[in-house]
């Protein structure tokens, strides 16, 4: 049954603890430079690069697996209590060429105390020293190991900006495949368009302390590869509607300082069109992937709309 209304403002007015936050944010060197000839340099001169280590304290905190897929380490933690009743695969984000951050790690810890679910996190390698294609085979081939142990109804994909691309690129092949399916999509701030074609987005860019369109389009063609940047292949957002029928009901949460929200809000009306259990949460003057900052109040909000979304199923 889908939802009243597709799109909701959860929070009109930035928390004063979201306004420090994104003025310290402001004032220190961006993950992607803001120029696009700066960003090219940078991937080209770059060493491989790691992925965050999990904090020690994660030992403690939760029960912790460890295991390879296909040569990829991939990262389990369960709640104290034991297994949670909705298991989480994680796709971190990072433009697909970054690995993952330390700010991830904490967002994982919240998503396993503050929503009860346990959450897998896999290392996947980046572009360009790894392909597309290399990502989408490991996304699938996680998510098969996990089927075996878990029931795949009680699997809700999950990730962030790119990683957002990664769960809702896995939701659709899952569907296509006519095999087991997750039973939620949940995306936070999700990467829809690597063109970022809409002209509505540059009204947002000023406001967007973290991406700008130009760095954003020539890491979308380096993501891309030999493809079409604008194929539904690397653009979700061009998925057509025999495509999106099948995806699971779906859940997305974006600040409105975001240069995806545009997006976002184009997509969840398309869901909602093909007769998906869609909605976009939208979060005034948010930056991107603002539940990352897990203290402040935007950001429990979502962990609290995230655990009502699974109790519902």
């Amino acid at each position: 049954m889908l939802t009243d209304t597709s799109i909701e403002l959860r929070s009109a007015k930035p928390s004063l603890a979201m306004r420090a936050v994104t003025w310290l944010m402001n004032k220190r060197r961006p993950v992607f430079p803001h120029a696009p000839a700066d960003f090219e340099a940078m991937m080209a001169t770059r060493t491989k690069p790691t992925d965050a280590k999990m904090p020690g304290s994660f030992e403690r905190r939760f029960d912790v697996e460890k295991r390879s897929v296909d040569g990829c380490e991939v990262v389990t933690l369960h709640p104290k209590t034991g297994p949670g009743a909705w298991h989480m695969l994680y796709f971190h984000g990072g433009g697909f060429v970054l690995p993952m951050f330390k700010e991830h790690w904490p967002l994982a810890q919240a998503l396993v105390e503050r929503v009860g679910v346990s959450v897998t996190v896999p290392m996947y390698d980046v572009v360009p020293e790894a392909s597309a294609s290399d990502q989408d085979a490991l996304a699938d081939a996680v998510f098969a190991d996990l089927a075996q142990a878990h029931d795949p109804a009680r699997i809700v994909l999950c990730g962030d900006s790119a990683g957002g691309h990664m769960a809702l690129s896995l939701a659709v092949r899952l569907a296509a495949s006519g095999g087991p399916q997750a039973g939620r999509l949940a995306l936070f701030a999700p990467w829809l368009d690597v063109t970022l074609a809409d002209p509505a987005i540059a009204a947002v860019e000023p406001h967007d302390i973290m991406l700008k369109i130009g760095t954003l389009r020539s890491c979308g063609r380096m993501f891309a590869g030999s493809r079409d940047p604008a194929s539904p292949e690397c653009s979700p957002l061009y998925l057509p509607a025999d495509a999106l029928k099948t995806l699971p009901p779906t859940r997305i949460w974006t600040g409105r300082h975001d240069l995806f929200i545009v997006d976002s809000r184009s997509f969840t009306g398309r869901l909602r069109e093909a007769g998906v259990d869609a909605k976009l949460y939208e979060y005034e003057a948010c930056p991107h992937v603002f539940m990352a900052i897990t203290r402040t109040r935007e950001a429990k909000d979502v962990f609290r709309l995230l655990k009502q979304f699974l109790k519902r199923g």
